[in-house]
């Protein structure tokens, strides 16, 4: 299957997901479906494009010459899994505990390649999902579900959608989407790239669609990202990387400017992960060269009445 640019950022972020599922333990988490998301071929191809990649992440390393299956694992490890792993891990671990206590709707905004809706069929039992993205990107994974066979569960809705040109809550809502009862909203991989008008504008949309005590769950960088006198190797590397891919970040938050953005956006902070609190939940004591990523964040908010 020809791969558009369009899906290729969503690809590159399941073959994380599929990397780790194959080949590293602990498991920090385990998407064993997303490898199935891309043909063998694309598997190999992206591996050896981010191979290839080391001598940008860090040239030191990759003036050792290491065997491409060791390059390959470094790259996953230094850079580009800690953030997909975390975050994911983050939002099912809370969805567990909403469904139990009672909600029964999940929104993934921008899902790409996410496997949810097949790998937990024990919570797809108790939710409606609704996926919303970009067409092309939707458009591709949908064609690879039919390639694989999968049935799309009858409470999986699809939602191809430019939320830039359109209304969130016009395409909830006629998709079925029930404003009355409690959801959560899971916005991963976004914040950091959109100005903070855009951030407060999405954050009120889904504010305005949601019964009061529904959860958006997002990840964001502070300030310090962006400076570059304070922000770490890795994160200056990573901004550089896609701003030259014609995709910049542009906005990191500290608290209290994030507490007032919720604020007039009709939510309250109800959980923030600091990098600190990432490494101890989910990196402390490993040794295979994973570590949180510094000045990224992981954050849980309620929505007003």
């Amino acid at each position: 299957m020809e791969i558009s640019k369009g899906a290729i950022t969503a690809i590159v972020t399941a073959f994380g997901r599929a990397y780790h599922s194959l080949y590293d333990e602990p498991k920090i988490f385990d998407d064993f479906l997303a490898k199935d998301m891309m043909t063998q071929e694309t598997f190999d191809f992206i591996g050896h494009s981010l191979t290839g990649s080391l001598s940008f992440f860090d040239p030191e390393t990759a003036a050792r010459q290491l065997p491409e299956n060791e390059a390959l694992s470094y790259v996953m490890r230094a850079q580009s899994a800690p953030i997909s792993l975390t975050r994911a891990r983050y939002t099912e671990d809370y969805l567990d505990t909403a469904v139990r206590e009672g909600f029964t709707q999940y929104v993934i905004l921008g899902a790409g390649m996410d496997t949810f809706a097949y790998r937990r069929p024990d919570m797809m039992e108790r939710l409606r999902v609704y996926e919303l993205d970009q067409p092309v990107t939707q458009g591709y994974k949908r064609a690879r579900i039919g390639e694989l066979g999968w049935e799309v569960p009858e409470n999986l809705s699809f939602i191809p959608v430019d939320l830039s040109k359109e209304d969130l809550a016009d395409a909830l809502v006629n998709a079925g989407f029930k404003k009355n009862e409690e959801s959560v909203f899971n916005w991963l991989g976004v914040a950091y790239y959109l100005e903070k008008s855009d951030v407060l504008s999405t954050l009120s949309r889904i504010a305005g669609v949601s019964a009061p005590g529904s959860m958006v769950v997002f990840d964001y960088l502070d300030k310090d990202a962006f400076d570059d006198a304070k922000a770490s190797k890795r994160v200056k590397t990573a901004r550089e990387i896609v701003s030259n891919a014609g995709e910049p970040m542009k906005s990191g938050f500290n608290m209290d400017e994030l507490k007032d953005l919720l604020a007039g956006a009709g939510l309250e902070l109800v959980e923030d992960m600091d990098p600190a609190a990432i490494q101890n939940a989910w990196f402390s004591g490993r040794t295979d060269g994973y570590t949180a990523l510094e000045h990224f964040h992981i954050a849980r908010a309620r929505v007003l009445g």
